[in-house]
């Protein structure tokens, strides 16, 4: 993993998430594709994606560190910068929980076309030994048996899937604490900057002021249309 000196400025560490980010998407869209027909096996191209989609979680989630090691040595932290960083830890913490989603819808399909491959050759093998053959009552217990073998392993499969799932489940309660400790320093920093309330206030005063008057020329040229007609 890369080390991200802490003498970078917090623009430079903010335009390096960014260009990771657009380049995470880009590698979701080549991922995808693997659901929708995967191989028996992951092959050197999937296993390849997925290195370098763990690798460009793994470098966000550091430079967002880095981010924010920054905003604590300053003595008064801008709002503005603590806004940018909590919106690419919201960012980083959605593609997570999307790489994850792909990485389980592929994992299952897989399986499952695998399981049905394994099916339909089994009974084609029992029809073409039956049809040949007198049905032997042990060859048929051992179907039987090879069948439900085949029913736990799906069973576990979707055990894998459920665990990983909670797994995650608690990743994102981490990073949702994570972000609550931004929100809250987003709010005390703008209670310290003097006259910001003032600010936002007068601020939303004149926009329903204006969202008013508006909404009463609006109603006269309707009126007066009315009376014209």
């Amino acid at each position: 993993m890369a080390d991200y000196p802490s003498l970078a400025s917090f623009g430079q560490l903010r335009s390096q998430a960014r260009q990771l980010e657009s380049q995470t998407e880009s590698f979701f869209l080549q991922y995808s594709a693997f659901s929708q027909h995967p191989a028996p096996h992951a092959t050197d191209e999937e296993l390849k994606l997925v290195k370098d989609l763990e690798d460009a979680l793994a470098k966000r989630e550091e430079i967002l560190s880095t981010m924010g090691r920054l905003l604590d040595s300053e003595q008064l932290s801008s709002a503005t910068k603590l806004h940018h960083l909590q919106r690419h830890k919201e960012i980083l913490v959605e593609h997570q929980k999307e790489f994850h989603r792909l990485k389980g819808v592929i994992q299952y399909e897989r399986n499952h076309a695998n399981l049905l491959t394994s099916v339909r050759n089994d009974i084609d093998s029992f029809r073409t030994s039956s049809s040949s053959a007198p049905v032997d009552p042990r060859r048929e217990a051992d179907y039987m048996l090879n069948e439900r073998s085949r029913v736990e392993r799906s069973n576990n499969m979707v055990d894998g899937i459920l665990s990983q799932a909670y797994a995650t489940r608690e990743e994102f309660g981490r990073q949702r604490q994570m972000l609550q400790s931004i929100q809250r320093r987003v709010t005390s920093t703008a209670s310290r900057i003097p006259g910001i309330n003032t600010i936002i206030s007068r601020i939303n005063t004149r926009k329903k002021r204006d969202s008013l008057i508006i909404a009463s020329l609006i109603s006269f040229c309707i009126l007066l249309l009315f009376f014209l007609r």
